[in-house]
Formats: C-alpha cells, structure tokens, sequence
C-alpha cells in the first residue's frame, strides 16, 4: 500500500504576483527559514496533498490535468515530494 503523503499544518501556499511561495504559519514552525517557491503544477500538487494523496494518485491528477507523459509526471511528482520531504513539510 502506498504511503498517503500531506501538508502539515502550519505551512501555507501564498500567490505572490504570480509567483506561488510556502509559508509557515502558527509558532509550531519557527524553525522553518527556508524559502520554497513552486510554479502552477506545483501549486495544484500542493492542494491535493492539503487533503493527503499517495504519490500515484498525485502522477494520477496530473494525468488527467495535463497532456503529459506518465514517465514524466512520476519523476516530476517524485522530485516535488522529496523537495517537501527535504523541507519537512510533509506530515
């Protein structure tokens, strides 16, 4: 069974001039002085994972988003989680 990833609380994604940047938000995250910014593929990714998906079904949602191949997909999606994992961002 696939691993069911999500945003933990406390980070936030904020549309700055069409610029999409993560956030943290609340005292729990004082350590958190990185800087992540991510394009729309990203941003969509980002809402999914709000609610928790495995990483199939984010290559899944991009599929069906976008005409891409699935090779592709599943390296970018591979490459956006462990960036998130990286950051600890990921609950």
């Amino acid at each position: 069974m696939d691993q069911i990833l999500k945003i933990k609380e406390g980070f936030m994604l904020k549309n700055i001039a069409d610029n999409y940047v993560v956030v943290s938000v609340g005292e729990g995250n004082v350590n958190f002085n990185s800087m992540i910014t991510t394009n729309e593929t990203g941003s969509f990714l980002w809402e999914i994972l709000k609610d928790g998906a495995t990483k199939q079904q984010l290559v899944d949602a991009l599929l069906a988003e976008y005409d891409v191949e699935e090779e592709i997909v599943a390296a970018d999606v591979e490459r956006f989680v462990q960036k998130l994992e990286e950051k600890n961002i990921l609950a």
